[in-house]
Parts: structure tokens; C-alpha cells; sequence
């Protein structure tokens, strides 16, 4: 079973599922696949914030790319909420935007 994060929301794991899937894509299109049924801004603000934890890249222009973190998720290999690797998977590589804010 996937460990979510108490901030997410079953949206962020279709964006996620659909990068995986398909690679990068701008916000618009994400809001346009039939699995996400949220607005473009929903969208976009679900994408900021899978981005604040290390889930996402924002590659520029609206466009986002699915992380080793985002992808190592998907496959519960990590924590969301605590934000480590499961099991010794994997690599903490480095901290998150809001690990850092906390320091």
C-alpha cells in the first residue's frame, strides 16, 4: 500500500500515475486527461505542492516531470508523509523544499 502524505490528495496520485505514464506534460494537458477531474488551477496547485515534497520537477512553463522520489512512491518504496525511502530503497537524495523551509 502507497504512503500518502496527510497533505495529499487522490489527485496527486493520478498527476503522478499519468507523468509516469506518459513523461512530462504542461498542466493544461494533465487537467484535460479524463482520469483527473480537477481544474486547471487544482491541478496546478497539486503540482506545486507534490514539487515542494520532492515528488515532482517543474521543468518550466507549466511543465512537470515525475521524480526517482515521485516514481519510488508509486511503487511504495516511500513515505510521503515522513519522506524516506522504505526498506533501505532507494536514496535520500537530499532534503525537500519543506524540510529546508523548516531549518
Amino acid at each position: 500500500m502507497r504512503k500518502s502524505g496527510t497533505w495529499m490528495t487522490i489527485w496527486d496520485d493520478r498527476i503522478l500515475e499519468t507523468l509516469q505514464k506518459e513523461g512530462g506534460k504542461p498542466v493544461g494537458e494533465l487537467a484535460e486527461e479524463d482520469g483527473i477531474r480537477i481544474s486547471h488551477s487544482s491541478v496546478s496547485r497539486r503540482c506545486k505542492k507534490l514539487a515542494e515534497h520532492g515528488l515532482l520537477t517543474p521543468l518550466g512553463n507549466g511543465v512537470y516531470t515525475i521524480t526517482d522520489r515521485g516514481k519510488a512512491y508509486l511503487d511504495e518504496e516511500y513515505d510521503a508523509e515522513n519522506e524516506v525511502y522504505l526498506n533501505g530503497n532507494g536514496s535520500n537524495d537530499g532534503p525537500t523544499a519543506s524540510q529546508t523551509s523548516e531549518s
